[in-house]
């Protein structure tokens, strides 16, 4: 029987009943389409957002020096930060002379989406990685020998992190040319929803596809005086999933396990996401069924059932110690906001047997409280608890 209902699971969406944070600025609609088609419930809240810099200063002057003294080597870094560049020149009337100094210097692009940006721009790149990674870029630029010779790295909106420093150190003059800012989004609303969902485990995983963002979410968190409960909750119970290595520092930084895919890109995130969240669900054999706990759902025997709020909370419960009595006053404990009265619990209960649609996996125990019916042969396997 078991066998039969265990490949009935495949059937169930692998994110249904999840939820994950997107804190992306640029491409959430994205990101959040790709983590819907897989059933996860999407909280959006951009923690950042990008200002283009066309009327800054520091840009305009970065642009109008490497014109008049052209550098040897360029590095540009994203297509959107590269196409933004020549756009703010055009705007300036300093296009056309940036884009003759920039076709007769090596010009290195990361990765194809950068190299069809230069393209499109009418030039031809010296040379650009298989991997996308910057630090094949370092690696290739140190081998040529950068001593006495001037680099200018087109940003975008973050650092990279030890970049500019090891070219300094191998004796490079090094250019920044800030294409983007970040900055804290206007209204913090919606960061504060997620931020509290991650305290409250109403989040199962947010995930990160920039530095800046991860550094800002934990700076809102520390504002908020709930960075310790912040970083508790990442490394206990919800994933922190990063597109790279790079967008992951701020968060190792304080020591939160993060999960990132071999290809730092927004499909191989969702597939992560999809592959991790019911990694971590340990299936149950209840009362002659297989019942798996997800965030806001239970899998029966392949079906999934959604369970409000409070019925989760007292399902979690049980199912840290399954098989075991857990009395009312402990499962009242577990209720948000129920206050002291037990009959939230019977009435909470009732609405939890009926989402999961049989209600024998909920065994009332007489004067004694509530134990899920796990199957008999199983109770030694599970009586650590989940």
């Amino acid at each position: 029987m078991h066998s039969n209902r265990m490949s009935e699971s495949a059937e169930v969406a692998p994110l249904a009943g999840f939820t994950v944070g997107v804190t992306a600025a640029r491409r959430a609609d994205e990101l959040t389409a790709l983590l819907e088609r897989r059933g996860a419930a999407v909280l959006r809240a951009p923690v950042l957002r990008i200002v283009p810099l066309s009327d800054d200063a520091e840009l305009l002057a970065t642009t109008k020096r490497l014109i008049d003294d052209a550098p040897d080597v360029v590095v540009a870094t994203t297509a959107i930060g590269f196409r933004g560049w020549i756009e703010a020149a055009d705007g300036w009337g300093l296009g056309e002379a940036l884009l003759r100094g920039l076709g007769g210097v090596e010009l290195l692009a990361r990765g194809p989406k950068v190299r069809g940006a230069v393209r499109a721009a009418g030039l031809t790149e010296a040379w650009s990685p298989a991997s996308e990674s910057m630090a094949e870029v370092l690696e290739r630029l140190l081998e040529e020998g950068v001593e006495g010779r001037c680099v200018a790295v087109q940003l975008h909106g973050e650092p990279l992190p030890g970049f500019s420093e090891s070219l300094r150190a191998a004796g490079a003059t090094v250019v920044a040319v800030p294409v983007y800012r970040w900055m804290p989004p206007e209204d913090l609303a919606p960061v504060d929803r997620l931020l509290d969902a991650v305290l409250t485990r109403g989040l199962d995983a947010v995930s990160f596809t920039s530095a800046p963002a991860a550094a800002s979410l934990l700076k809102r968190a520390e504002q908020r005086g709930r960075l310790d409960e912040l970083l508790d909750a990442f490394r206990t119970d919800v994933l922190a999933a990063c597109v790279g290595p790079v967008t992951a520092l701020p968060l190792q930084g304080h020591d939160v396990p993060t999960r990132q895919p071999e290809r730092f890109r927004l499909g191989p995130l969702v597939q992560l996401i999809a592959s991790e969240l019911p990694g971590r669900v340990r299936p149950l054999p209840v009362a002659g069924h297989r019942v798996e706990i997800r965030g806001h759902a239970a899998v029966v025997d392949g079906t999934l059932r959604p369970v409000p709020p409070a019925g989760m909370a007292l399902l979690r419960c049980l199912a840290r110690r399954p098989g075991w009595v857990v009395s009312r006053a402990d499962l009242l404990r577990a209720l948000p906001g129920a206050g002291r009265d037990e009959h939230a619990v019977e009435t909470a209960m009732a609405r939890l047997r009926t989402a999961l649609g049989s209600p024998k996996l909920v065994q009332t125990v007489v004067k004694r409280g509530y134990r899920l019916a796990l199957d008999p042969h199983a109770d030694e396997k599970y009586a650590g608890g989940v």
